[in-house]
């Protein structure tokens, strides 16, 4: 199976296992795991931050960021289309009691206009406005890397408002492989940070969240109450270490097989590309209505050995990453050219 559904299917590779293997472990709620130590300053400095915390996803990284920023009754404001609002179950109102303002914005982050228009007024009747989320790369934004001064624009509206900023950055270094700017220099416009390392770096389990000292002894504690208390937990963090020293830099090969795939993807009858440019790892394609919807358009695929992922009625996701080379991009093409222009018989 070609499994282009995620950036998540990946597995460890033989030299990420050899390191698991040899890990250095001990008790992590006890802050005795020597390599998840060390995962988590190495984590801190490449962030440019004071201290990060391991975590076991990045739903948790973000939903303990908001927690952080946020009392029950306060709100975020965040992208109609981000991660936190469309893939983490309402969390921040399950666990928090925070409420969600969200706004619908073309570039996947919002104007000052917008901003403003969303900020709630110092008034009884009205929640308060908190905290600032954007998400980078852009996951329902086609793996968009945010324009960076618009990132500007809006933190530094954000600072002036008294409005935490908070950044998910699942797929933080696709967007600095891909734009040039360090993950330190996306980071710094934001309080908190969360990052993932298996997605585009290829380790089994775990993200992390960063920022001040103060704020991160804060999160192990909520971490804790969020049932993430970890234990030997350095066989996880030395995959994640191995993904740090090996697998970033190649995210720019993922980044030019999606781009071959998509260019492929616009010369086939039937589908349309989500969006021209592909800046990273994935791509968003419509299927006609006429061929049938995206659903069946998977299932079939799904039959010629290729798996991707339907995202809506019409759109299909898939993503590139560390177990797809040029020969599976090319198979999967040609899967889908060979479907036939009608595929009501895999409805």
């Amino acid at each position: 199976m070609i499994d282009l559904r995620s950036d998540t299917v990946t597995r460890p590779t033989p030299a990420m296992r050899a390191a698991m293997a040899s890990a250095e472990v001990g008790d992590d709620v006890y802050g005795e795991d020597p390599t998840v130590s060390r995962l988590e300053e190495r984590t801190a400095a490449l962030l440019g931050k004071e201290a990060a915390v391991f975590m076991p996803s990045g739903t948790m990284s973000n939903q303990i960021a908001i927690r952080l920023h946020c009392l029950p009754g306060d709100e975020l404001i965040a992208d109609a289309q981000c991660h936190i609002l469309r893939y983490e179950q309402g969390a921040y109102a399950q666990f928090s009691g925070v409420a969600a303002h969200a706004v619908a914005c073309d570039g996947c982050v919002m104007t000052r206009a917008q901003l403003e228009e969303a900020l709630r007024p110092d008034n009884v009747h009205h929640p308060r406005t908190r905290l600032l989320c954007l998400e980078n790369t852009h996951n329902r934004g086609g793996g968009a890397v945010l324009d960076w001064n618009a990132v500007v624009a809006a933190c530094d509206w954000a600072a002036a408002e008294g409005v935490a900023r908070h950044l998910d950055g699942a797929r933080l270094f696709n967007a600095a492989v891909a734009s040039g700017i360090a993950p330190a220099t996306w980071a710094a416009r934001f309080d908190t940070v969360s990052v993932c390392f298996s997605k585009g770096l290829g380790a089994p389990v775990g993200s992390a969240l960063a920022g001040s000292a103060d704020a991160m002894a804060a999160a192990r504690r909520h971490r804790k109450a969020f049932g993430g208390g970890l234990r030997q937990a350095g066989v996880l963090a030395a995959a994640a270490l191995h993904a740090l020293d090996c697998h970033v830099e190649r995210l720019a090969e993922d980044h030019r097989r999606a781009q071959r795939l998509a260019a492929g993807i616009a010369d086939i009858e039937g589908l349309s590309l989500a969006n021209p440019r592909v800046a990273t790892n994935l791509v968003i394609f419509r299927v006609d209505p006429a061929r049938g919807t995206a659903a069946d358009f998977c299932a079939a695929l799904r039959c010629q050995g290729v798996a991707l992922l339907p995202i809506s009625r019409e759109r299909v996701r898939a993503a590139t990453h560390l177990d797809i080379d040029d020969a599976a991009v090319a198979a999967a093409l040609h899967a889908m050219q060979q479907l036939p222009a009608s595929l009501a018989a895999f409805a």
